[in-house]
């Protein structure tokens, strides 16, 4: 089977699968990727993308090199850099699992950002109008948590009905829904929520705040001064718990044969509807308890803008990590020392250019993990 393009010719290989032949190059489809070309493919694409935000910072007329090392030091060198950078990376962990468990299936949830501020409406509603302040932590914390994620389900659900019904794209949806829920969150914090007309609620009981290692100062005196926060193990155990879906159960199996080929997933008699609203309102539930976690642990109440884009970070950190809930812990990390290391860089906004870079380079070289390009050998036919 011939291209029409001029010095292009595209056949079919052995097992049906395509390739093309530029000149002297051949590009073939991959049929199974291997292990190390997709750890090779995220650390290539982290020094690239390093490598642009260092020339770009060059003509910025700051050192890239001193830049990048006190973003090492303080995101990751010494105790309170690791307690700044876990409290960072907490929330983008959340929206990163959540966001990877709809990429399985290829059900693209762009809306992690509002799915995370529902969440933390709906913890917010729990510790300030539904549950009294004398409420004992043990139960204040754990129906927070149940509320959190149910919004962030309910939000993602909306996009899974439309997408598993009526074939509206996804994208869109969760993209604009990211808007609605913003301005919902704002409603609350500007009018009936606020605290003498500031855009912030009153601050949470004492008992809705998750505790945070700076508590422990007392018996401990070394831990005086660490922000970190018991989200950071909820977070852990939300990727455990991510991992044993996806990867031991029955409905992880299914999506995962969905993501790779719905036809054949339904020809198999794998319900693409129900997993489809199914594998949405997961994906919403985590990035949900990721905002509950952050105005808990953090904030402390609820305020406007509470969130840098966690969310969108969130997406960046789930293709980085490969959708390997394990990997998205290790890039989370990172992602944290980034923001956390990235602030006090001038000019502003670093950190979100090195993040726009990663994606960037990332996603345009996902080519090489799905074809293989070589060299023809002298005289092979390029029929």
């Amino acid at each position: 089977m011939h291209g029409g393009a001029a010095g292009r010719r595209v056949r079919t290989g052995p097992g049906g699968f395509r390739m093309m032949a530029i000149g002297r190059l051949r590009i073939e489809r991959r049929l199974e990727t291997p292990a190390w070309l997709r750890w090779v493919h995220t650390v290539a694409s982290v020094a690239l993308a390093l490598l642009c935000g260092a020339a770009l910072l060059a003509v910025a007329g700051v050192d890239p090199w001193a830049a990048y090392a006190h973003i090492a030091r303080a995101g990751l060198l010494g105790t309170y850099a690791l307690s700044d950078t876990a409290v960072k990376a907490t929330p983008i962990l959340l929206c990163a699992l959540g966001a990877s468990v709809a990429f399985r299936m290829r059900l693209w949830n762009i809306g992690g950002e509002g799915q995370l501020q529902l969440g933390a409406w709906a913890a917010a509603a729990v510790a300030l109008r539904v549950l009294p302040a004398s409420t004992p932590w043990w139960l204040m914390l754990p129906t927070m948590m149940v509320a959190g994620a149910a919004a962030g389900a309910a939000w993602s659900t909306v996009a899974g009905v439309l997408r598993a019904y009526l074939q509206v794209n996804e994208i869109i949806t969760t993209l604009m829904l990211n808007y609605v829920a913003s301005l919902w969150v704002a409603y609350f914090v500007f009018g009936p929520w606020s605290e003498r007309g500031f855009p912030l609620t009153p601050p949470f009981p004492d008992s809705a705040d998750l505790p945070r290692l700076t508590d422990l100062a007392g018996r401990w005196p070394e831990l005086s001064g660490l922000t970190a926060h018991a989200g950071g193990l909820v977070a852990i155990a939300a990727a455990g718990l991510t991992w044993w879906i996806v990867a031991r159960t029955r409905w992880g199996f299914e999506v995962r044969v969905l993501g790779a080929n719905m036809r054949v997933g339904r020809l198999s008699g794998m319900a693409w509807v129900r997993n489809t609203v199914i594998a949405m309102a997961l994906s919403g539930a985590l990035c949900g308890v990721g905002g509950m976690c952050e105005v808990s642990g953090v904030v402390h109440r609820l305020q406007d803008r509470f969130s840098p884009g966690y969310g969108f970070t969130g997406i960046i950190v789930a293709w980085l990590g490969k959708l390997e809930p394990w990997r998205i812990v290790v890039v989370s990390i990172l992602f944290g020392a980034l923001l956390v290391g990235g602030k006090e860089i001038q000019p502003g906004g670093v950190p979100q250019m090195l993040q726009g870079l990663v994606l960037f380079v990332l996603v345009g070289s996902e080519v090489l993990l799905r074809y293989r390009v070589g060299m023809r050998a002298a005289g092979e036919p390029s029929r």
